[in-house]
């Protein structure tokens, strides 16, 4: 392994493929190595990239992190995490939250302090998750919330062209079938769909 010291390094972290580091290693800034991680952090098995920064960072290093959020996602991880690089005399960054923990800081209101922040910020995805609930729930009473969009079974599919086929706007067959119309089409081949008369009068009714 290349030897190194005083490295400042990025860790990054999103919870899936199809989501973006872009903007947490834009926050980061300048660093002399980054790692980056599509995986949850609600358990630290399968974290591959977080246990290359604990293996790489060596004493004098800085590790920065956008946020507390992305190097753990309980206190217990977190604690546990932030341990270990201090242990070896790395300073960890939290730059969301302006703090940093450097080794030798053994007095209790840093680690209080890392406790109260995590518990915080635990605290604020349970209220988001609480909320959406709420927001869902509101829906389902209004009558507005319909969840996943439903499939289109055999027998719809059969009356969708039928339809189509005697001229019934795509809009209006979209509304009979409880669908909207990109459902309608991705369910239907093209030449079906050319089928219908109302190549003008649907795009009207939307």
């Amino acid at each position: 392994m290349t030897q190194h010291t005083g490295q400042r390094i990025g860790y990054a972290r999103v919870s899936s493929t199809d989501q973006n580091l872009a903007r947490q290693i834009a926050t980061l800034g300048q660093v002399h190595r980054l790692f980056e991680e599509k995986q949850s952090g609600a358990r630290r098995d399968g974290r591959t990239a977080l246990a290359d920064l604990i293996g790489y960072a060596r004493e004098g290093d800085t590790v920065v992190v956008s946020s507390m959020d992305r190097l753990a996602r309980s206190v217990v991880d977190l604690n546990q995490i932030v341990g270990e690089l201090v242990a070896k005399g790395v300073v960890v960054e939290f730059l969301s939250e302006r703090v940093t923990f450097r080794p030798g800081a053994t007095d209790a209101f840093a680690e209080f302090q890392l406790n109260i922040m995590a518990s915080f910020a635990q605290l604020e995805r349970a209220i988001a998750k609480e909320r959406q609930a709420e927001g869902i729930r509101a829906a389902k009473a209004r009558g507005v919330y319909t969840g996943r969009a439903r499939k289109l079974t055999a027998q719809d599919l059969t009356n969708a062209r039928e339809w189509i086929g005697a001229g019934v706007p795509k809009a209006q067959v979209a509304r009979r079938l409880g669908v909207d119309r990109s459902t309608l089409y991705r369910a239907l081949p093209l030449t079906a769909m050319q089928a219908g008369s109302d190549a003008g009068a649907a795009d009207a009714e939307i």
